[in-house]
């Protein structure tokens, strides 16, 4: 069965970096669409960034563009999310959600069946 672990949250100041790292098993990793997701207590869980089917292409929110940088890594079955220049405003669960459909819609967090556990990112000012 599909399996998904995220790891790599934590404290972080504005301005800090972290990595995140998703790892999905149980089939072909580059079968999967992958992405993150985030959501603060309140409001709903929001698209971060996402790599296509077969490790195309990449994407990401409007938020998160010229700071995060998502990578997939084939050999370990992983994906990667650099995050730098945080801010306050990162602060949230993010989620690491995967599909291997023919078509996902990556902004969307119903088109995908296969969701981490979460982990915490907390971003002080």
């Amino acid at each position: 069965q599909v399996q998904v672990v995220e790891s790599g949250g934590g404290l972080a100041q504005a301005g800090d970096s972290l990595r995140l790292s998703c790892a999905v098993s149980g089939r072909t990793f580059s079968d999967f669409a992958i992405a993150w997701f985030r959501q603060s207590p309140g409001r709903e869980r929001e698209f971060v960034a996402a790599i296509s089917r077969g490790a195309g292409s990449t994407h990401y929110a409007d938020s998160v563009k010229g700071r995060f940088t998502i990578a997939a890594d084939n050999a370990k079955s992983t994906m990667y999310m650099q995050m730098n220049s945080l801010k306050p405003e990162d602060t949230a669960v993010y989620y690491c959600a995967a599909d291997p459909a023919q078509f996902v819609n990556v902004y969307s967090p119903y088109a995908f069946d296969y969701w981490g556990q979460g982990t915490q990112v907390t971003v002080s000012s």
